[in-house]
């Protein structure tokens, strides 16, 4: 950080021809009697201008206008990401890089993205990352203190907020957080196992989903995609949310939840098991124990990273080969019809 001397100065911008310079006001502040605290310094603040119209009506607007263009675009998206912790957002990081012409929609329930990855274990601030994760680390250029093993990030929220705001820099991701995934789209297909893909996400705003009790009827809307993942957190109140929905549909076996502690087996666990647990969905992150009865981790948060690293890479197979078959499909369709024209 740049220090500042006593007198603190704005950059002037340059003036249109024609116009005259509007100096910036400053706040002035009485002298101090004999003997009492010394006055603040004048700080020179150039006040806003009134705008020419006093109405909130436009104001409204410019949020409301984009929002409901985002839920039009993102209505059909590529990839639905459900969980914006760690691994979700790691997942969405990596697929932005390796696939920019991928429509990336994220589902929170929270107003706060990010988890539990803005402390690290027990409320503590530091954040233990144990290697190769720290390559992630690196990319983004969060500085860190190596201790062999492992890193440590000074503070959890340093790299959650550097890794957030990149996720929101691209393109080709919409977060859409105060929003819950209440129910999954499940579609037939005869072509994959089972005859039953997950084809998108069920949302409803966060605040409905805990109120349904309140109301008779408070219908959701839909997100389709081609690819869901699913990084949801172990058990808790919205934590697991897509392996309980599945075990209740009979897509999957009955759930036997995640292990106690073992900090030595429990990371390599979840990276090697991230995978498509059923068509079209994608699992990352501390999901994956609770369906696999593998070890929690504890204060560790590397295989977060890397299951959401990878998490995106196997979506984009799935992805492509999905891509692949329908476009298969409806040249097929195409060439019927000549035929049946000629």
């Amino acid at each position: 950080m740049m220090m500042m001397n006593k007198s603190l100065s704005m950059n002037k911008a340059p003036v249109a021809a024609g116009r005259a310079t509007q100096q910036p006001r400053s706040l002035k502040v009485a002298a101090a009697p004999p003997g009492g605290p010394a006055p603040e310094p004048a700080f020179p603040v150039a006040a806003p201008e009134a705008p020419p119209r006093t109405s909130s009506g436009p104001v409204s607007r410019a949020m409301t206008s984009r929002y409901f263009a985002d839920l039009d675009k993102y209505a059909e998206s590529d990839v639905v990401i459900m969980g914006a912790g760690s691994s979700g957002l790691a997942c969405a990081y990596e697929l932005s890089r390796i696939a920019p012409d991928c429509k990336i929609a994220i589902i929170e329930g929270g107003v706060a993205p990010g988890g539990g990855a803005w402390l690290g274990g027990q409320l503590f601030s530091g954040m233990v990352v144990r290697k190769p994760a720290h390559g992630l680390l690196d990319t983004l250029n969060v500085p860190y203190e190596d201790e062999g093993d492992y890193v440590v990030v000074k503070h959890a929220a340093q790299l959650t907020s550097t890794l957030l705001s990149k996720v929101l820099e691209a393109p080709n991701v919409k977060l859409f957080n105060a929003t819950a995934a209440e129910d999954l789209i499940v579609k037939p297909d005869p072509n994959v196992p089972g005859g039953k893909y997950i084809a998108g996400v069920v949302t409803n705003w966060t605040l409905v989903s805990l109120n349904h009790g309140l109301q008779s009827c408070m219908d959701p809307n839909v997100v389709e995609s081609k690819v869901v993942v699913s990084s949801c957190g172990h058990d808790g109140p919205f934590g697991a949310a897509s392996v309980k929905r599945l075990a209740a549909m009979g897509m999957v076996p009955e759930i036997p939840g995640m292990g106690a502690l073992d900090m030595n087996t429990a990371e390599n666990r979840i990276v090697e098991n991230t995978r498509e647990i059923v068509p079209g969905m994608v699992l990352a992150g501390m999901e994956l124990a609770e369906i696999d009865g593998s070890p929690r981790m504890g204060p560790t948060f590397g295989a977060m990273l890397v299951s959401g690293q990878k998490a995106a890479h196997v979506a984009l197979a799935v992805l492509r080969k999905r891509q692949a078959q329908e476009a298969s499909a409806t040249g097929n369709r195409s060439t019927g019809q000549k035929t049946m024209t000629a």
